[in-house]
């Protein structure tokens, strides 16, 4: 058995890399920006006709480039700080993975009706809250507070997956304090860790594509130092807007499927 056949045991033609990989550019600019890239992503992806377990750790994999390549940025322009954020960052991780290996055993669509709820919230909160720009507040909770709503939401992120970058950035905002932009610096991070997560264990089962993620992430990577850019450049006034776009089209979207399924 060759390399190529080990790493990508399904036939994908040269045309859906090329399609994936620029849709990847689109959705790591969003991501970068406000999350909720899976929104275009994930459609795409199932639209090829893969099979979804296969869509899923792809998915993950192509995911944790982007981000990753948005996290440094936002390090290097100062709106992240790496000691303090990994221990939430280890929490995120181990939520997810808890999260994908259940994932199996739970049925998601009662979650798929309970999630877009909770999007309308965070699109409201972004809407009316005086808290969401970029300057700091008291915090509600401290970071050891925070910490199981980290592991929560990194749970959250790998079970079912859609709006876990708003949940992060809107509850850091409002239960931390923090400005917007290093709510979204430390929401990149905390992406990282619970993508991570995931995609180990999808890894594990052999549910990655992994030609195909690594040629997408090329395009996510290039999408995400766009998105980083114009994030950490204009600050909450190019974040916020996209966030409400984002959580309001994730929430029709996750509305529509629930009642079309």
């Amino acid at each position: 058995m060759t390399l190529i056949a080990l790493l990508e045991p399904v036939a994908v033609s040269p045309l859906v890399f090329a399609v994936l990989t620029g849709v990847a550019v689109v959705t790591g600019t969003v991501d970068a920006i406000a999350g909720g890239g899976g929104l275009i992503m994930m459609p795409t992806l199932i639209a090829t006709g893969l099979p979804l377990h296969l869509v899923l750790g792809t998915n993950k994999l192509q995911s944790i480039l982007g981000t990753s390549v948005a996290t440094a940025r936002f390090h290097r322009a100062g709106m992240l700080s790496f000691r303090r954020g990994l221990p939430l960052a280890m929490l995120s991780l181990g939520g997810s993975v808890a999260g994908a290996a259940l994932i199996a055993r739970i049925d998601a669509h009662v979650l798929g009706l309970i999630v877009p709820l909770l999007l309308i919230g965070v699109a409201i909160y972004t809407v009316r809250s005086r808290r969401m720009d970029d300057r700091d507040a008291p915090p509600r909770l401290s970071a050891r507070g925070y910490a199981p709503v980290a592991g929560a939401i990194g749970f959250y992120d790998g079970f079912f997956g859609p709006g876990a970058g708003q949940f992060y950035a809107a509850s850091l905002v409002s239960l931390r304090g923090m400005g917007l932009t290093r709510a979204m610096g430390l929401t990149k991070l905390l992406n990282v860790a619970s993508n991570l997560g995931s995609l180990l264990v999808f890894a594990a089962g052999g549910h990655v594509l992994w030609l195909l993620g690594l040629t997408m992430g090329v395009g996510a990577m290039t999408g995400a130092l766009i998105g980083s850019r114009l994030a950490t450049r204009h600050g909450a006034a190019v974040i916020r807007p996209l966030l409400v776009t984002v959580s309001l089209a994730l929430t029709a979207k996750l509305i529509w499927g629930w009642f079309a399924a």
